[in-house]
């Protein structure tokens, strides 16, 4: 049986290679500051210095003070930076960029990491040998001015045409489709103006026909010299600061071919033509993306592509290389509605469908022979366009959109029951047919994908590594930098071979199980292991739970001896306390709050609850799903299993029955391994002193979802030394913010004084509630942050974390470690020799525990690359790790090792995962808030922000702080956990 009642033990100490010799003295020795410890049991309430439940207004008895340590001395890590971050603003006006300090430094790299058998990877980055041309910045006017930059480069690729040899003195410059021009030397002017003439681009509204040329003056004036000097200097490590005007003078450089050949999306650059199109269903289509981005580094220039692969891999931004394909829209709605259109009228559920779907699409009209004028849509009809009529004149006269295109262009509509579709301005009256209409090609979607969609995408996608590498290098070849025009006038030269990079591979940590297994600890082989022979290392108990059965297909006795496999596996009481209840998906509150209520009137009178709710889902449940989570977690206080249909008829099904074992274990308080180094008190700076790992993410509403509001998620491990169980808070915030605006709140009591709260403060008191001892030491790992927000991170969520241990207690601050952790990004890692099987996993991959910091790293930052996991299909995505600020003092062994051997402990599967636990939770626990927020109810109706108004306990409000300068949109608290579901990993 896979679960043990009984608590685990220590097992045997394994050796570990000590770190490196850059290592210094602790925080706490380094300044002479003595170390006070905490007497009394770890996990009973006695002994050590407690923490006030209550904020400063009202203080707690002096006996609680007794314990505290002593404020930092000067000399100590924490105070080295004392002047520095006191000078940063509060909570309120932390996000604000006027209030961000420009002086502030992230902390230095502390040396490179030793630790780990060497090897030598490749890296889709590029050597790029720096100009050394004189270069030049110009400010340019267009007027009328010109909102897209596609045209605005059209007008300006017009201009150099037209006066590259006679005006522009033979120069080739670089423009960024805006406000700015780039030469290399100086134009024979100060101030110049051209006049350039081009077709309209007409888009919706307005009549007449046809492409109309346009006028424009072009004002050329010097603004600097853009000089590369203070670019060197930075990556030979002698300045701090990155020299973002150089850098994005060289990225507009290498930008404006492919420009010119691709279509470029943001930072991205599209091509239907480097790779065949692979349909996505529903009138959606794949790209490939040529995606290149400058990136600064130690010992050299280099450039970053990722060539010929889909930015579909980003796993959390599935929708953004999807595009729309240019079909007929006839076309595109029946393969949305997967049925034909012309057959049977709309209902008004297609009605809605099609709106969402089309609105905001450009299209082009396809009955007036070679013009092909443009519009964007609007809306949809709500008559048919037989029914349809719009003014003529000014007498009161109305003519049908039937009759009007067969008088005017000769054009018989054939699909007069579908309706029109609304172009241009909405507040006028202008219909097009939808069988005129033909998707413009090139227009990426950004709504949602629905599951089909992301599985086609992802069989599309999924490249192995050697044969991305092998794209990669092609594409390089392909597009020919050396050959470039601009680069070449510019002075940039290009390698053509993938960086070689100097990688170690961390060792993979011993885990403890249950000393009553066969096997009491094991050591994983390549990122992975199973639980033959193994016992998990504390068992949940769990003596009452039912089961309810959503699915139509599975009968009451299947459903029972599934039931009765999974508690056998588990090793809990093998029968429910009531019949396994059958009952339809669209009565799942009723049969939910019926079944606790009757469950609860035999447990009550006992004194005991409903432990566990087992749920037999549809494979296809819609919203089933989430429904159920939120009512158990937020209305019933209950924890539940979901199982889908097809996993109760799997043939051969008790390795599924093993995984789910995992989850509920955890989710019934228990653990199902930890770290042998953690028991022996050898996790470097966790286990000297009582330590909190906080993982925190935000997750933001899908595109089109503009009324929802984004959820936090922070949660905080709970059971120090070994680091294992992590309680989770969630809360809704402002649509789109990214900074956590629920870290630390206060607010002023009418009643007298200030009353504090927040997301920090009530997982500090969990800690000190569950080990009897307050956090010594914080390491925040923190999700989901790109470097342009760094500092606005550093500047609010570091000091909200230290405002809200100020608050406990006063002068109570221990030392912070602040990591960012990044999978959004796009290096890659090959094996320098794919034949090498010592080199790869199975999957062809780079082995786990492979960690890269340096060349491709920050010149003098603290981060590194880590790829923390085995491949399973396509190409690993290491994570990167960056370090923005660190009064602990890490050495790049101690925090690259921590964080490897922290990847093992992921509670849901017996395999190394690919970024921090902690980091992992949060983004489960924020998905799962996401099911909290009740639905949008119509295309128009605007989607509520929460349920109900009452406090949020686990599920919070957000602070009352603002964030930025204009007033953010209320939001409405999620619904509250309930007290038990909190204490838990409900997210599991």
């Amino acid at each position: 049986m896979l679960l043990s009642m009984a608590g685990g033990g220590s097992g045997r100490g394994r050796p570990q290679a000590q770190p490196g010799a850059e290592r210094g003295p602790t925080p706490q020795s380094r300044g002479g500051t003595a170390r006070r410890q905490f007497h009394g049991d770890r996990r009973g309430g006695g002994g050590g210095g407690r923490f006030s439940s209550a904020g400063p207004s009202r203080p707690p008895p002096p006996e609680l003070h007794q314990a505290m340590p002593p404020a930092p001395s000067q000399g100590s890590a924490f105070s080295s930076h004392e002047q520095q971050f006191q000078q940063l603003p509060l909570h309120g006006e932390a996000s604000s960029s006027h209030g961000i300090s420009k002086s502030m430094r992230f902390p230095q790299r502390p040396g490179t990491g030793s630790l780990g058998s060497k090897c030598v990877v490749k890296a889709n980055h590029f050597f790029t040998e720096l100009p050394d041309k004189d270069l030049h910045q110009y400010d340019v006017s267009v007027i009328p001015e010109v909102k897209s930059r596609a045209r605005s480069r059209d007008i300006m690729r017009q201009l150099v045409e037209l006066y590259k040899v006679s005006q522009l003195g033979g120069r080739l410059p670089a423009y960024d489709g805006q406000k700015c021009l780039f030469t290399a030397g100086p134009l024979p002017f100060k101030t110049k103006s051209f006049k350039i003439t081009l077709s309209e681009e007409e888009d919706g509204g307005g009549g007449g026909g046809g492409q109309r040329p346009e006028e424009f003056k072009v004002v050329i004036k010097f603004a600097a010299r853009a000089n590369l000097h203070h670019l060197k200097l930075f990556l030979e490590g002698r300045v701090a600061e990155t020299p973002q005007d150089a850098i994005r003078v060289l990225d507009i450089v290498l930008r404006e071919s492919p420009s010119a050949r691709y279509l470029p999306v943001g930072r991205s650059l599209y091509s239907p033509d480097l790779w065949r199109r692979h349909s996505l269903g529903e009138g959606l289509e794949t790209w490939r993306i040529l995606l290149r981005a400058f990136v600064q580094h130690k010992w050299g220039y280099h450039l970053i592509l990722v060539n010929q692969l889909p930015l579909l891999l980003i796993v959390t931004n599935m929708s953004s290389t999807a595009f729309i394909e240019p079909l007929p829209v006839i076309d595109f709605v029946s393969q949305l509605l997967n049925k034909d259109v012309s057959a049977r009228p709309l209902s008004d559920a297609d009605r809605v469908k099609i709106k969402k779907a089309l609105r905001g699409v450009k299209i082009e009209v396809t009955h007036r022979g070679d013009i092909r004028r443009k519009y964007r849509i609007s809306g949809l009809t709500t008559q048919a366009t037989r029914e349809l009529t719009f003014p003529i004149g000014d007498r009161g006269t109305r003519k049908s959109v039937v009759q009007y295109f067969q008088e005017k262009y000769g054009f018989n509509i054939q699909h007069t029951t579908l309706p029109c579709l609304q172009v241009g301005n909405p507040r006028r009256q202008n219909y097009l047919p939808m069988e005129v209409c033909k998707i413009v090609e090139g227009q990426r979607y950004f709504k949602r994908l629905n599951e089909k969609q992301i599985t086609a995408l992802l069989n599309v996608t999924c490249q192995y590594p050697q044969d991305r590498e092998r794209d990669i290098i092609q594409t390089v070849h392909h597009n020919a930098y050396d050959d470039d025009e601009y680069a070449k006038e510019f002075g940039i030269k290009i390698s053509q071979s993938l960086a070689l990079v100097d990688a170690r591979v961390l060792p993979a940590p011993w885990l403890k199980y249950h000393d009553t297994g066969k096997e009491k600890d094991v050591l994983p082989r390549v990122g992975q292991w199973n639980m033959m022979n193994k016992k998990v290392v504390n068992g949940g108990r769990v003596s009452n739970w039912a089961c309810i059965n959503f699915s139509r297909n599975v009968q009451g006795g299947v459903a029972h001896r599934f039931c009765h496999e999974l508690a056998y596996r588990c090793d809990f009481v093998l029968e429910p306390i009531l019949p396994v209840l059958s009952s339809r998906p669209d009565q799942v509150e009723k049969a939910l709050k019926e079944r606790f209520t009757d469950a609860m009137k035999i447990l009550k009178p006992q004194g005991k609850e409903l432990e566990l709710l087992i749920a037999i889902l549809p494979d296809n449940n819609g919203s089933l799903y989430g429904d159920l989570k939120r009512i158990c977690e937020t209305e019933l206080g209950l924890i539940s299993q979901c199982c889908l249909t097809k996993h109760v008829f799997k043939t051969g099904k008790q390795q599924y029955l093993a995984n789910v074992a995992l989850k509920v274990n955890v989710k019934v308080g228990g653990r199902n391994t930890v770290l042998v180094d953690a028991l022996t008190r050898r996790l470097p700076l966790v286990s000297d002193v009582p330590t909190i790992i906080f993982g925190a993410d935000v997750t933001h509403p899908h595109p089109g979802e503009e009324s929802s509001p984004s959820i936090a998620a922070v949660v905080a491990s709970q059971d120090w030394p070994e680091v294992t169980k992590y309680t989770g808070l969630v809360c809704a915030q402002t649509h789109g913010e990214e900074l956590i605006q629920d870290l630390f709140t206060e607010r002023h009591d009418p009643r007298g004084g200030t009353v504090t709260d927040g997301m920090i403060k009530e997982l500090l008191l969990s800690f000190y509630r569950a080990n009897g001892r307050k956090p010594e030491r914080i390491i925040f790992y923190r999700d989901g942050v790109s470097e342009g927000q760094f500092l606005q991170v550093l500047v609010h969520e570091v000091q909200a974390i230290r405002n809200a241990c100020d608050c406990l207690e006063p002068n109570y601050q221990p030392p912070i470690t602040f990591v960012v952790v990044q999978k959004r990004h796009h290096t890659r890692l090959f094996a320098n020799n794919h034949a090498d099987h010592r080199s790869v996993d199975r999957s062809g991959n780079i082995r786990p525990g492979t960690v890269v910091d340096t060349k491709i790293c920050h010149p003098t930052e603290f981060d590194f690359y880590l790829c923390s996991h085995a491949g399973v299909k396509g190409t690993s995505r290491p994570a990167h790790y960056h370090v923005l600020w660190d009064d602990n003092r890490f050495t790049a062994d101690e925090l690259q090792s921590l964080t490897n051997n922290l990847c093992y402990t992921y509670a849901r599967c017996t395999r190394s995962v690919s970024i921090v636990p902690p980091a992992y939770y949060a983004h489960l626990a924020a998905f799962r808030a996401r099911f909290y927020v009740a639905p949008e109810k119509s295309d128009n109706d605007s989607m509520a922000s929460g349920a109900g108004g009452r406090g949020a306990r686990g599920t919070r409000a957000p602070g009352n702080a603002a964030t930025s300068s204009a007033a953010p949109v209320p939001v409405k608290p999620l619904p509250a956990l309930k007290e038990n579901v909190k204490r838990v990993m409900f997210y599991c």
